[in-house]
């Protein structure tokens, strides 16, 4: 037996757009209707209901209002493009539609202040702890040393066909372990490792040296790039370059092959090429080298650490060579040069992506100021705290996530995330990204945008 009864129905409509750290969400609410009811409670719908029901949407009845029917209307538009916008999407916090421009990084002034995004953060992120702090250098060395010891006493017993297997699983694995030292003595340089700059500057000399990194020369001029970030006259890494300084043979490098050798020769030689020779850093008046204490890049009071840095890479040299008189070539490359290779194809490709982005602006001397740099850098899912490492870079790494949770609501629109896998992105912005120049008839002439039209 079915009974009248009559009820409100509730549509909840969700589009999962994640930007800026937050998602909307549609909820509408249509007026009450009769539908048949069982006499256990349960709604029955009809045939006529359910055919009307299969479409997310419906087009409201004669005897609704027109108020009720225009508002309706606008929801339905607004849930169609968020599920077209869903669909087509290429990266959480950047929409890609069809035929409209890229969704940018907000570029003006934003409506908060750094002190009123510290005060977000809980005061116990900025505390440093020295056992904790270690017991990350633990951990990583002890993996090292256990992949180690692995290749140096079973591979020698393995059929020779599963050594090339074994070989490249070592190398992938002792190159994301050391990577992960890398990232401790880049803490160090940060004075995040723990309270006293001595105990920092020691265990970050050792580790980079290790890894041959000039731990002082680079501690600089990083700092430089933390102080400087989005800048195009004083930023010092990844600098991008306005469309007449860019080198005549680019154009012919803008296709498959040849963003494919770029990228090869970016991963492979782009570290050492920056420590040597200051490729793709800011343009100094003359040569720059991260190996020279005279250089451009640092001043009086700090050549005597550029000595230091340059003595813990002419020990690392040392021992490598006495390494391979001792084991051979062969030898040092397979447990030490091909996993070192990897570090720096990481270092590099992380930075690069955090950088380089289609909607990522960059900023002239009229323009720039030091919180909006701070905050023109993206997500990729590989260090996910890269914004809140900018803005407050003395943060130890094991509180980081816990203050972008903190500051994501601050931030809004200006936290910006990109889901897109590393090596799809690393193609788009090898493809989008060649130059910068500002918009044409725009008011904005000290704001500068990636280009790629030559």
């Amino acid at each position: 037996m079915l009974t009248q009864r009559t009820f409100p129905t509730k549509v909840r409509l969700r589009i999962g757009v994640s930007h800026a750290g937050h998602r909307s969400e549609l909820l509408l609410r249509k007026q009450p209707r009769n539908r048949p009811v069982e006499a256990t409670g349960e709604t029955t719908p009809s045939v006529s209901e359910r055919e009307r029901d299969s479409t997310s949407l419906k087009v409201l009845s004669e005897e609704e209002s027109s108020e009720e029917r225009e508002a309706y209307t606008k929801i339905k538009r607004r849930f169609e493009m968020g599920f077209r916008c869903l669909i087509k999407m290429g990266a959480g916090g950047r929409l890609s539609v069809p035929n409209s421009p890229v969704q940018r990084v907000p570029h003006t002034k934003p409506p908060f202040t750094l002190g009123q995004i510290k005060k977000a953060i809980p005061p116990h992120c900025f505390q440093r702890s020295i056992p904790r702090s270690f017991s990350y250098v633990g951990y990583d060395l002890s993996l090292a040393f256990l992949f180690y010891y692995i290749a140096t006493s079973y591979f020698s017993l393995l059929p020779s066909w599963l050594t090339y297997l074994a070989w490249p699983l070592y190398w992938t694995l002792q190159g994301c372990t050391l990577t992960g030292v890398w990232v401790i003595a880049h803490e160090c340089g940060h004075h995040a490792f723990s309270d006293y700059q001595w105990l920092d500057d020691t265990v970050g000399l050792i580790l980079h040296s290790s890894l041959l990194v000039p731990y002082f020369s680079w501690k600089i001029s990083h700092r430089r790039h933390h102080s400087n970030t989005g800048s195009l006259e004083r930023d010092e890494v990844f600098v991008p370059k306005p469309k007449s300084r860019i080198p005549w043979f680019s154009k012919y490098l803008n296709n498959p092959l040849g963003r494919a050798l770029t990228l090869v020769i970016t991963l492979t030689l782009g570290w050492p090429l920056y420590l040597a020779f200051n490729v793709s850093g800011r343009p100094y008046n003359r040569f720059a080298c991260h190996y020279d204490p005279y250089g451009p890049i640092y001043s009086d009071r700090e050549r005597l650490q550029i000595y230091i840095s340059d003595a813990g890479i002419f020990t690392a040299s040392y021992v490598l060579y006495r390494l391979i008189l001792a084991k051979g070539l062969a030898w040092v490359v397979c447990m030490y040069g091909i996993p070192l290779l990897i570090v720096n194809a990481f270092l590099v490709l992380i930075t690069y992506l955090q950088h380089t982005h289609p909607t990522l602006p960059h900023y002239d001397s009229l323009e720039w100021d030091w919180l909006r740099g701070a905050l023109a850098t993206v997500f990729h899912n590989i260090t996910d705290t890269h914004v809140a490492h900018h803005l407050f870079s003395t943060m130890p790494h094991y509180h980081a996530m816990e203050a972008t949770r903190a500051i994501k609501p601050i931030l809004g629109e200006y936290y910006q995330f990109d889901g897109t896998p590393f090596y799809k992105a690393m193609w788009r912005e090898a493809r989008e990204c060649l130059y910068v120049e500002p918009d044409e008839g725009g008011s904005d002439k000290g704001v500068f945008w990636y280009r790629n039209k030559f």
